[in-house]
């Protein structure tokens, strides 16, 4: 179903547009228009899907074991001495 409404655009943005057209990129001013909103939406799911898995990951963090800043140092210098390791360093 196709809804009909009225917007404003800038004399630059309606050239642009009627470019496309011209040019044969799209059939009609509505057509550039229907894409402009897709990808605005496209990018809105996108942005918002990004923001649920980085809330996810927080609780997931605030869930989890925490370590003092000394276990963290003697940890991440452990896996540098394994790697070193693995590589014959």
């Amino acid at each position: 179903m196709s809804v009909k409404a009225s917007v404003s655009i800038s004399d630059q943005q309606d050239s642009f547009a009627r470019k496309l057209v011209e040019d044969g990129r799209y059939a009609s001013l509505s057509a550039v228009v229907q894409r402009g909103l897709e990808l605005v939406r496209e990018e809105t799911e996108l942005k918002d899907a990004e923001l649920a898995a980085l809330k996810q990951l927080i609780d997931e963090r605030m869930n989890g074991e925490f370590v003092t800043m000394e276990e963290s140092d003697r940890r991440i210098g452990a896996m540098i001495a394994e790697q070193k390791k693995a590589y014959g360093l």
